[in-house]
């Protein structure tokens, strides 16, 4: 819905901005022209400002990149995926090749599509696990030409992206849940910007699992390092280690995805409150547990069962779910994800 507070904006020729809102209008028929008409403001801005043609060019295709990875995933938004990381040169007879395979089995199993980078290894692995129906590919469009595996390639589902901060949003963005299993820096990248995003809470509060095999050492040297250098040399917060956990079988990796939507269904912020959805009801006794043991997360008053907020109303958004508001800080992402962990251990 259009907020009427917001100061106007516009490109500062009354002929141009005329023409603008005529054709939003006629683009979009809903609550939400308002930023088909920015969208539109910002294009015509950029025509009038900028000769440049190496810029244009990038925004063009980055919007064009945008619009039309949005529109696949459209229809897909209240299925939960899960993101599956790792290496592209992990081979066919390996332990983790065969481990990524039966995870992305079972996790469709259990109702979840599988968001994989789309190319060989790891990549084909967590789509040839969950099947062509159940999967989606995120390829990177590289001078070496990278291809979307056989399990995936062809499929509608199956996107590429010229550009990576692209990509890295729409795996976010579209996810539930992410999965590391070993690779190499591109493996790393990406658990170090899911780990770094919902640390600063620009990402919403998912599992972030890093699995191997019981006889690999890789993500426990990882760990050592983690734990000895940044936690230890006070470059990170203590809890922030709570962000992810580390599992060695696909059975635990499964139930850490499981169970931390057994409660906890999702979050929103809105302005200074934090409204965290419910799967199931709390009862007062769970109520006072939460707020003496998270109190020191909050800036002012208490946890509380809550209606839907005007904000939420207005969009529809789960209003069958009970849900808790607090004034979260804002700042202690790992004490949130050791409160989300507690809380699902609740209710019925």
């Amino acid at each position: 819905m259009k907020n009427k507070n917001k100061r106007e904006y516009k490109t500062g020729r009354d002929d141009i901005d005329k023409i603008i809102a005529d054709l939003a209008g006629d683009c979009h028929s809903g609550d939400n022209v308002d930023l088909i008409e920015e969208m539109l403001t910002t294009i015509a801005k950029l025509g009038v400002e900028s000769n440049d043609r190496g810029d244009l060019k990038l925004i063009n295709m980055a919007l064009k990149e945008l619009r039309y990875a949005s529109k696949i995933f459209t229809p897909y938004r209240k299925e939960r995926k899960v993101i599956i990381f790792g290496s592209a040169r992990s081979r066919e007879d390996s332990d983790e090749y065969k481990m990524a395979v039966k995870l992305s089995r079972l996790i469709v199993e259990n109702g979840f599509k599988v968001i994989t980078g789309g190319g060989p290894g790891i990549m084909e692995a967590g789509n040839k696990g969950a099947g062509r129906e159940a999967s989606f590919s995120l390829n990177i469009k590289l001078p070496f030409e990278q291809k979307h595996n056989p399990y995936i390639a062809g499929d509608k589902k199956a996107i590429s992206f010229k550009y990576f901060f692209n990509r890295k949003l729409f795996f976010l963005k579209e996810s539930d849940a992410t999965v590391l299993f070993p690779g190499g820096f591109g493996t790393m990248d990406e658990g170090f910007e899911n780990l770094t995003l919902v640390q600063t809470g620009k990402s919403k509060p998912r599992p972030i699992i890093l699995i191997e095999p019981p006889d690999s050492q890789y993500w426990g040297h990882w760990l050592g390092f983690v734990t000895r250098e940044l936690a230890g040399g006070g470059f990170i917060s203590r809890n922030d280690m709570s962000l992810f956990v580390h599992v060695n079988s696909v059975e635990k990796a499964i139930d850490e995805i499981l169970q931390f939507y057994r409660v906890y269904h999702s979050i929103r912020y809105i302005g200074d409150k934090t409204v965290v959805r419910l799967n199931s009801l709390l009862n007062s006794e769970n109520i006072d547990e939460l707020n003496k043991k998270y109190a020191n997360i909050l800036r002012s008053g208490e946890i509380k069962l809550t209606e839907p907020l005007p904000a939420e109303q207005q969009g529809g958004e789960f209003l069958e779910l009970p849900r808790l508001v607090m004034d979260f800080n804002r700042r202690d992402y790992g004490k949130l994800y050791e409160m989300l962990r507690f809380l699902n251990t609740l209710g019925n």
